[in-house]
């Protein structure tokens, strides 16, 4: 299985812009852009990207660890923080830091918390980073 998105840029780092798409078309021409990444500028960014696909395929991952342990999820909430440092002559995403509350009828703590730290590893997103990637986990009634 594959998936794409592709990316278009036009000028300077600065003074340029760019969009970003995907084939599903549910990111059609996206603006991006300095502003958007360094700043507080209006669009989106690579980070915010990387975060909301972490967030997502995180959450699913827990769904089916959960599953696996006979137990189903009324709701997986999880925020993914994603920090970009300055490296050397560029930058580095450096962690990616998940927060997520799950409402699971019949979990215990200790079990919810075991799923969720093999979800943190296992997850695709989270195999493909190098980042450090930290977790906070937890069960709501």
């Amino acid at each position: 299985m594959k998936k794409s998105a592709s990316a278009h840029w036009s000028g300077g780092i600065k003074d340029g812009q760019g969009t970003i798409s995907t084939d599903t078309g549910v990111l059609r021409e996206a603006p991006y852009g300095f502003r958007s990444r360094f700043e507080d500028g209006p669009g989106t960014n690579p980070e915010e990207l990387i975060g909301a696909a972490h967030a997502g395929c995180f959450s699913m991952a827990l769904a089916l660890g959960l599953g696996n342990a006979g137990l189903t999820a009324d709701s997986i909430d999880t925020r993914a923080a994603v920090t970009l440092d300055k490296d050397g002559d560029g930058f580095s995403i450096t962690s990616v830091h998940l927060d997520c509350r799950a409402k699971v009828p019949g979990a215990d703590a200790a079990t919810f918390e075991k799923i969720a730290q093999e979800t943190k590893l296992g997850c695709p997103v989270s195999k493909v980073l190098k980042a450090t990637i930290t977790l906070d986990a937890a069960l709501e009634n």
